[in-house]
């Protein structure tokens, strides 16, 4: 009898919580409309192109359509993993993100720490500003720019080093130097723009701690730590996880932009693996495979992430 009602108890909280769930609807109708417009953008642009991962386990023909194409399950991904330029592509996209991921994490919060440190607004708005200034610069200028900067002929750096009575060095035809312009030139436009995220936790922390650590004697160093860090702890962890997620979804624009015969064995990645199988080479189904097997990956690894964040800081995303 007892078991009975527990299930007729929890029957009736469910039914009590549809009823007020299209209460809330039909009372805040108005902004239910307005979120509208997104879940339909979603809906079309995100959740119905779904439907054509089944191509990655077909061998598909555009005559035959995605449902009328044969059905060969594994074995595009298993092509993908026995190519002979795997290992060699799993290699380099793990190699730029771990390297991204080392140098361009910490780097927005030391700076967001330290900007929370200057007491004059006006100086605090335009070092901000000078920061965030090279994210709206467009990823071609960009590559551009680096083009130029790295010239073997007429390029700065190597006007310096010949300055200083080195040689000249045709930097982007030699592998070794790739991950390492691919990183440092993203950190250059990117560090910025996600100190943002970091400045706008700090400005919630409570003025009273600061207060409160001032008469108790703490340093400047102290409070930094302490309060400032220890502040921004959950949305430091958040971040972490987020960028985890995407840890093989190295863009392949940047890369392919920077991308020769020269340096190709240090710049081909799975992203630009994708692309020329894909659009260059007309490989729907193949390149559909590997771009499923990297997004299976990566979802994993976030999930990966996710627990061990919520086991060790209480701060998770699910």
């Amino acid at each position: 009898m007892t078991s009975a009602k527990k299930l007729t108890s929890k029957i009736e909280k469910t039914k009590n919580n549809k009823s007020t769930f299209f209460k809330k609807i039909v009372k805040h109708w108005q902004l239910y409309i307005l979120l509208l417009p997104t879940i339909v953008f979603f809906i079309i642009f995100k959740y119905y192109p779904m439907y054509g991962l089944q191509i990655a386990f077909r061998d598909y023909f555009t005559t035959m359509g995605f449902s009328g194409s044969p059905w060969v399950g594994l074995k595009h991904f298993k092509r993908f993993v026995t190519t002979p330029d795997f290992w060699l592509i799993l290699k380099n996209t793990l190699s730029i993100s771990v390297l991204q991921l080392v140098l361009s994490f910490p780097l927005p919060i030391i700076i967001s720490l330290l900007l929370n440190q200057l007491r004059k607004q006006r100086s605090k708005v335009i070092v901000q500003n000078i920061l965030i200034a090279p994210h709206f610069i467009s990823l071609v200028v960009l590559i551009g720019m680096v083009y130029i900067f790295l010239n073997p002929t007429s390029g700065l750096i190597n006007r310096m080093i010949m300055a200083l009575g080195g040689e000249a060095k045709f930097f982007l035809g030699k592998p070794e130097y790739f991950k390492d312009i691919y990183v440092w030139s993203g950190i250059w436009q990117s560090t910025g723009w996600e100190t943002v995220v970091y400045v706008a936790a700090l400005s919630g922390i409570d003025p009273s701690l600061y207060e409160a650590a001032t008469m108790d004697g703490a340093s400047r160093w102290q409070k930094i730590w302490k309060i400032d860090f220890f502040g921004i702890l959950p949305v430091i962890v958040v971040q972490l996880i987020l960028k985890s997620g995407q840890m093989l979804a190295v863009g392949y624009e940047k890369v392919y932009l920077l991308q020769n015969s020269l340096n190709r064995v240090a710049s081909e990645v799975i992203s630009t693996y994708e692309y020329k199988q894909g659009i260059l080479g007309a490989q729907f189904s193949y390149s559909t495979a590997i771009g499923l097997f990297n997004a299976v990956i990566n979802f994993a690894i976030l999930l990966l992430v996710n627990q061990l964040a919520k086991k060790y800081s209480e701060t998770s995303i699910l």
